[in-house]
């Protein structure tokens, strides 16, 4: 039986777990960073907590007996995904990194494109009323502007005795719907979008704010590690196959039993 683990928190890593769950030949274990205390179900065997950096996931790696790695972690834990890399090279173990597209561009969409959080704060003209889904760590370009006035989507509430301001603070995911989405922009009277190029379920408010007029602050992604990329779950699966199960292009031994 191979053994594989899985860098999880995203929706596409859900899924491939889901997937991967009723295949006997193997054995899958996902990975939680531990940020955040309302993970998805996931299908399996689930552990948390970091690993002391890429030495000590290599070690991980060796010592727990793994096949493969496959890296399904947000576009945006570019840390991560460069500890992958290092520390699938120093176990010599297979790796594979599953990126979501980008989000899809419009001609009639209104979009400034940033590089960083602070880019996006700095972009945003004077006393503008924005809609922002970010994490905590992620806050501080915005909180060092007290002109703005900000709707905040967290998954995770502020920490006991974090203060942001006079913000309005929503507890959730992303919406189903482009219409839901369109409808809170509404509600609150959103002027801008600030927004990751994170790809995946969040487009919906990407739509909105298209529907709605209003512009859209675009953080571009970190660059991709190096290494095999697919787009999707059945890539991965595809990649599970190749390389786990029988001889791959580069003409490496076969892995199977």
């Amino acid at each position: 039986m191979r053994k594989i683990l899985v860098l999880g928190g995203t929706t596409e890593a859900g899924e491939l777990c889901a997937r991967l769950a009723g295949d006997d030949r193997l054995s899958t274990v996902t990975s939680l960073a531990g940020l955040t205390r309302l993970p998805r179900a996931t299908a399996g065997p689930v552990r948390r907590g970091g690993f002391g950096g890429p030495q000590g996931l290599a070690s991980l790696l060796v010592n727990d007996g793994y096949d493969a790695l496959v890296d399904a972690t947000h576009p945006f834990a570019a840390q991560i995904a460069a500890h992958a890399v290092e520390a699938a090279e120093t176990a010599r173990v297979p790796r594979v990194k599953l990126l979501r597209p980008s989000f899809p561009r419009r001609s009639d969409a209104r979009v400034i494109d940033v590089e960083s959080m602070q880019g996006a704060a700095d972009a945003l003209p004077r006393g503008a009323r924005i809609f922002l889904a970010a994490g905590r760590r992620e806050l501080a370009a915005f909180r060092a502007r007290p002109d703005l006035s900000c709707v905040l989507r967290m998954i995770e509430p502020p920490a006991p005795g974090e203060v942001l301001v006079d913000w309005t603070i929503i507890l959730g995911r992303p919406a189903a719907t482009a219409q839901m989405e369109l409808e809170l922009l509404r509600a609150h009277d959103i002027g801008f979008v600030v927004a990751k190029d994170s790809g995946g379920p969040a487009y919906a408010k990407i739509v909105a704010a298209r529907t709605a007029g209003i512009p859209t602050v675009m953080i571009r992604r970190p660059p991709p590690p190096s290494g095999p990329i697919v787009s999707d779950v059945d890539g991965v699966l595809a990649w599970i196959e190749a390389n786990l199960f029988a001889e791959n292009p580069d003409g490496n031994i076969e892995r199977s039993s």
